[in-house]
């Protein structure tokens, strides 16, 4: 199967999404929050992001503290949207459905302390407010889809949850003009993709399955291998196809960390080097994802940043 990803029609959409996004926002509505509350809120997403990816905490470290604190409570924002969606018990959609609403009113309720942070970064930044709807969207439809026939089905999900979160991220980190949309709906689908691989095992126990069912089938699998977690030839060739794609899709995406800020690039790189690195670790353990969750080590981390840093300069 080829890798090629230039000029395909999956593209064409999910840029088509991002620009309408853009096209379509108006001016957020002026905030008025205690000083006091608004910092209490802002360190309750700093915790929260530091306890739920240590790999995100690392790399928004290296943004000055406006902007660190502002992607923190993107992520925030992003983590309890999820959570409603995955959280056993309830009913998800009514949940999903309330915290839309709490997020369009005309104030955030100022005991939410992550509706407060991300209510005020959003301001500050300007970021459309489209492009959260897009994001509680994608969401939405982990409660509907289990499967995904296509890539082209699967790219569309990954705008929803991942890509969304780029343009946000964006717009945060400060960017050139509209040129740079293209590469961070790239880096968007790119990093999904890879909690995607990572993740194979845990989602499938969670009654999930991302991996397109064509290209499952093109290798000669079927989700009975996936359900007895059979790393075999077919299985190997599969993955090593998966990571080429993905590997590919970061190398497209690169040249738009030229295009933001200088003081947000190493960030965004370092979360892309950090990502990619997560694909090594598959590798090294023969593309099992079923028996482990490939991950780095905090020395690791650290210790591909000063590379990082040159390339960014």
């Amino acid at each position: 199967m080829s890798t090629q990803t230039e000029s395909i029609s999956w593209e064409s959409t999910l840029l088509s999404w991002a620009y309408e996004a853009l096209d379509d926002h108006t001016a957020p509505r002026p905030l008025s929050a205690a000083p006091a509350a608004l910092r209490s809120a802002y360190r309750h997403c700093e915790r929260l992001t530091r306890s739920h990816s240590r790999t995100f905490y690392m790399a928004s470290s290296l943004m000055p503290t406006a902007k660190r604190r502002a992607v923190r409570a993107l992520y925030a924002f992003c983590r309890v949207s999820d959570d409603l969606v995955d959280r056993a018990g309830g009913d998800p959609r009514a949940a999903l459905a309330e915290w839309r609403a709490r997020l369009a009113g005309p104030r955030p309720i100022e005991r939410d302390p992550v509706a407060l942070a991300w209510a005020d970064t959003r301001l500050r930044h300007n970021i459309p407010d489209c492009y959260e709807q897009q994001l509680l969207d994608g969401v939405a439809r982990d409660l509907e889809a289990g499967r995904y026939a296509t890539f082209e089905e699967l790219a569309a999900y990954c705008y929803g949850v991942a890509s969304t979160v780029g343009l946000m991220t964006m717009h945060i980190a400060g960017f050139s003009g509209t040129e740079a949309i293209p590469y961070a709906v790239k880096l968007g689908v790119a990093l999904q993709l890879t909690n995607i691989l990572r993740d194979v095992g845990e989602d499938w126990r969670s009654g999930r399955l991302y991996l397109p069912q064509e290209e499952l089938a093109a290798f000669g699998l079927e989700e009975s291998d996936v359900a007895a977690g059979r790393v075999d030839g077919r299985w190997r060739r599969f993955m090593r196809f998966q990571i080429e794609r993905n590997r590919q899709l970061y190398n497209e995406a690169s040249p738009g960390i030229a295009m933001l800020n200088r003081d947000a690039r190493l960030a965004i790189a370092a979360a892309a080097n950090l990502y990619q690195a997560i694909l090594e670790d598959i590798e090294r353990h023969d593309m099992d994802v079923f028996n482990r969750r490939a991950h780095l080590s905090g020395w690791e981390k650290t210790r591909r940043l000063p590379a990082v840093w040159r390339t960014t300069r």
